[in-house]
């Protein structure tokens, strides 16, 4: 036992909750249990990477066609942030495409027919996004009906929106400030380096990538070391060490690809900024907090002073605002408005929080872990695409890829209660 005060004690790492040493085996076994649930979306996004390098003959890891990935999967990495909040929560939300169609209408509207300056439009139509999500939260939280209800009825409502704004027709183009959010590039500040593999690479985009870098491994650090502090299970230093490494390499092979093509997009520089603020948020904020134990069980949430009702409408506030976000992304990234956009994005966001590790039930999931998902979908889209697979085998694969993970999921869990 360690001691943590005067009078407490909890169990170490090689100990049960009794505080009975667990014997090696189940020691191990629990261990290799749990960090293969934690880093099984890494391991499998890695080995379908590898698989369509190898299928593409490199050309999935040429720097154009890594850009190309970011950008053409930034809108369904946004919806996917806001899709693992309301999953966690024990909710689903069907209408995020037609959300996404609506308020990029309204921007086009805005921006292009009535000459509105392009950062009030932007403003007004995220205030727009979140009346959206405040009217379908008002319905899920403080009436009770189900979300797969109000926001089933949502996707219906929000398309005949958009078809009304638009007329049923495109409007275009946007002022090339917002296009260049979802297509441009961050310019050359420090010049570029001559040097071997980095040849041509953007010296501020590299000292940004090792930023970057340093912070995975700063926060990787703390998270264990503070879990150590707790008397938590925790891997053995060289596996963490390797799995940092993993993850360092992935991110600088990223950067420097990116670095030598056309610099870091702005979008994935948005993206970013949205990973980290809602990491902090569901790590660090005690509303984070809130919606985990909202989904984990909602009677001792309830019991425990949560205030369920408001937290729930605010996480479809959110979800509003963020597909705001992903509206005007998409329709910069088309430079126009279209009454069809966003058909299906639901869809994707659900997946990538899913594949990512979120549980059907609630209670679990991680934005990180979202994101990965949406990145491993949208590798396998543009894989398949690069070796000329056909659209049914890129759904079959697709769908196999989600209820493997889904499976996956179940299955960790009935172990887990098996090994109590």
């Amino acid at each position: 036992m360690t001691s943590v005060g005067p009078n407490t004690a909890v169990p170490t790492a090689a100990e049960d909750q009794a505080g009975i040493p667990l014997a090696p085996e189940r020691f191990s076994g629990r261990l290799l249990s749990a960090n293969l649930r934690q880093n099984g979306i890494y391991i499998a996004f890695a080995l379908i990477i590898v698989l369509f390098a190898v299928l593409t003959n490199g050309d999935l890891l040429a720097p154009q066609n890594i850009s190309n990935l970011v950008v053409q999967n930034s809108y369904i990495l946004i919806l996917a942030i806001g899709m693992i909040l309301i999953i966690i929560a024990g909710h689903i939300d069907l209408s995020a495409g037609s959300v996404v169609a609506a308020t990029g209408a309204i921007a086009a509207v805005l921006m292009v027919e009535h000459a509105v300056p392009w950062p009030l439009a932007v403003l007004l139509t995220l205030i727009c996004g979140g009346l959206i999500g405040a009217w379908q939260g008002y319905w899920v939280a403080y009436f009770g009906i189900p979300a797969f209800i109000v926001t089933l009825g949502g996707m219906l409502v929000f398309r005949a929106l958009t078809l009304a704004v638009l007329g049923n027709q495109g409007i275009g183009p946007f002022p090339s400030e917002v296009s260049t959010i979802a297509n441009g590039f961050m310019p050359t500040y420090l010049g570029n380096i001559g040097l071997g593999p980095l040849d041509g690479a953007d010296l501020c985009t590299l000292l940004i990538g090792l930023a970057f870098v340093a912070g995975i491994i700063v926060t990787q650090w703390r998270s264990r070391a503070g879990r150590v502090r707790h008397g938590q299970t925790v891997e053995p230093v060289a596996q963490f060490a390797a799995k940092v490494a993993v993850a360092v390499v992935v991110v600088m092979t990223v950067i420097v690809q990116l670095a030598r093509f056309k610099n870091l997009p702005w979008v994935l520089l948005l993206l970013a900024a949205l990973v980290i603020a809602y990491t902090l948020l569901t790590d660090r904020v005690v509303f984070g907090r809130h919606i985990y134990s909202i989904g984990g069980n909602i009677n001792a949430a309830t019991l425990s002073g949560v205030k369920v009702k408001s937290v729930t409408f605010w996480l479809f506030v959110n979800m509003g605002v963020l597909s705001a976000i992903a509206g005007m992304v998409f329709a910069g990234r088309l430079n126009q408005a279209g009454p069809t956009a966003g058909t299906g994005f639901e869809l994707d966001a659900i997946a990538a929080a899913f594949i990512g590790g979120a549980a059907v039930q609630g209670g679990v999931g991680r934005v990180v872990g979202a994101i990965t998902g949406g990145l491993m979908m949208g590798v396998i889209n543009n894989g398949m695409s690069l070796i000329g697979a056909p659209t049914e085998q890129v759904m079959l694969f697709k769908g196999l890829v989600l209820l493997g993970a889904v499976a996956f999921d179940v299955y960790a869990k009935r172990r887990a209660g098996a090994g109590r």
